[in-house]
């Protein structure tokens, strides 16, 4: 276990450990019957029930959950948040998001936003996962600032909308950051979070001044989440560990989970 540990707790809907230090808080995962301590957070995108058991059965004690996958992801059912937050005990963030295309939503798409992000938060999900663009694609601030407040106490990641805006990516962050959000989802711009790792160093680097976490996520495997860490400096990676299965879906894998942890457990 972490020899700088001095205290542990049971966060927020988590059945895993943290240990927590004057300096950092070190990230526990459970594998079987063994524990991993690294200061990496990992978060592992699952579109199922199915992929959330996998994602637990592999280590991870955290996850974000949606659903259809194939289009970037969209807000899952009330009965998997459910699932995955009281019978299997996950720190759950949940996106929400009402369809796929842009990220620039009418009057009543809004609505249903904001009924979606009520409904987490009385389902006892962790986060929540939104992301808004105006028409002239820069942050929307003012509806992020109001999901937001919705959202209190839940934690706002402002996911990969981020990568389709038309606007310095830095300004970008700053306007995210002064929104309220607690961290950005990213693959710094780019198709791939390692084609964009000089991006998310940047951003990484200027998150610092601004309290916000960077989530460094997209093409994010076991080979590759060393090298995109030691490159950006990143704290947070998000990743699916995904699997095709005979018809045509994708789920989760517990080996790659396992294996994604395993190469990180000495950061």
């Amino acid at each position: 276990m972490c020899q700088a540990a001095e205290k542990m707790f049971l966060p927020y809907n988590s059945p895993f450990p943290f240990f927590e230090h004057p300096q950092t808080k070190y990230f526990c995962s459970s594998s079987y019957s063994s524990y991993l301590c690294t200061m990496i957070q990992v978060e592992i995108c699952t579109p199922s029930r199915g992929s959330a058991v996998a994602a637990k059965e592999g280590g991870a004690q955290r996850v974000e959950l949606c659903r259809e996958l194939s289009c970037g992801g969209l807000t899952p059912s009330d009965e998997d948040i459910d699932f995955c937050v009281r019978m299997l005990g996950l720190r759950t963030h949940v996106l929400v998001r009402p369809r796929d295309g842009d990220f620039c939503y009418t009057p009543s798409e809004m609505a249903e936003i904001e009924h979606s992000v009520l409904r987490c938060k009385e389902l006892g999900a962790a986060a929540v996962v939104v992301g808004f663009l105006t028409a002239e694609g820069k942050v929307d601030v003012e509806f992020t600032r109001r999901m937001v407040q919705l959202a209190a106490p839940m934690e706002v990641t402002f996911h990969r909308a981020f990568d389709e805006a038309r606007q310095d990516p830095v300004e970008a962050l700053k306007a995210i950051a002064g929104c309220g959000c607690h961290r950005l989802l990213t693959s710094g711009q780019k198709p791939t979070a390692i084609e964009g790792a000089e991006v998310i160093r940047l951003l990484n680097e200027e998150s610092k001044k601004l309290k916000v976490k960077i989530l460094a996520g997209c093409g994010v495997t076991p080979a590759n989440v060393r090298e995109l860490i030691e490159t950006t400096g990143v704290g947070e990676v998000h990743g699916s560990c995904k699997v095709s299965l005979p018809d045509g879906t994708v789920q989760t894998d517990a080996e790659l989970v396992r294996q994604l942890i395993d190469n990180i457990s000495d950061l």
